[in-house]
């Protein structure tokens, strides 16, 4: 009786260890590691940023393309997997990558320092702007700062252009939203005046839409506030990687060629 009760204890105790050890050891493997294990990279994007990251219709396929998705291929090359694009509104991409449910979050993100503290960054991949998109009858008066201090301006929910509307243009209205493409109809439709956004996204809208314009007024965007790429902390020898990645791909260029592919497959979809 007690031969079999010792028996059952040591054997529930060395379950608990093994159980244990084997947990030790899952924590203890790289990020890296886990990912080629898995044979895939997981990157969280918000496919509403042209020409960065957006939807366009290729081979008949609607797809998620852009000059940041093709850096998260080149990345995924690098490291000899497969490239998984998990999409969401821009708000919830760094909630998926803190929870693990991405590995990377790629989406024209800006390394600011609040940012900085939850997450690690890349090296810079591209010195962005912003800029005020409006309606193209609008643009003689949207032609400076004093002009927009009352106005109704809308921003991306969770962006740096959203921050900079709160910071510079206290005394505007600011319609916070989700989705970009939902901002612009705001615009075309009356509801807002202007919609503050990355001067490259603010372009591609204007050259799809020939009643809207970039207006010739800017905010002051931070120093060092540059798109990277956000991982989670502690993962250096993965950001090792796409730190690797990046300097080639600005040493030979190569993102500003993503760009201009980019800019020719938003004319496509006009």
């Amino acid at each position: 009786m007690y031969k079999k009760w010792f028996l059952l204890i040591s054997t529930l105790i060395a379950g608990f260890f093994l159980v244990a050890c084997q947990s030790s050891s899952s924590n203890s493997q790289s990020a890296l590691q886990t990912i080629k294990q898995k044979g895939k990279l997981v990157v969280a994007t918000s496919p509403d940023y042209a020409p960065f990251e957006f939807q366009a219709l290729l081979d008949g396929k609607n797809q998620v393309v852009g000059a940041d998705i093709d850096m998260a291929q080149a990345i995924a090359d690098e490291l000899g997997v497969k490239l998984v694009i998990s999409t969401m509104s821009f708000d919830n991409v760094l909630t998926s990558l803190h929870t693990g449910k991405a590995d990377l979050a790629i989406a024209g993100i800006s390394a600011t320092d609040e940012r900085k503290e939850v997450f690690d960054f890349s090296i810079p991949y591209y010195e962005n702007k912003a800029s005020f998109l409006i309606r193209k009858g609008d643009l003689d008066k949207y032609k400076d700062l004093n002009s927009l201090a009352s106005a109704s301006i809308a921003a991306q929910k969770g962006t740096v252009p959203e921050s900079m509307v709160k910071e510079q243009l206290p005394e505007a209205k600011l319609v916070s939203l989700s989705n970009m493409g939902e901002a612009v109809n705001e615009l075309q439709s009356g509801k807002v005046d202007a919609v503050h956004m990355d001067e490259p996204v603010a372009l591609s809208y204007a050259t799809k839409n020939s009643d809207l314009q970039v207006a010739n007024v800017s905010l002051t965007m931070n120093e060092g506030e540059a798109n990277a790429v956000a991982i989670r902390k502690g993962n250096e020898d993965l950001k090792a990687v796409v730190d690797k990645v990046i300097q080639k791909l600005k040493d030979e260029g190569t993102y500003q060629t993503y760009l201009e592919k980019a800019a020719k497959l938003t004319e496509v979809e006009q």
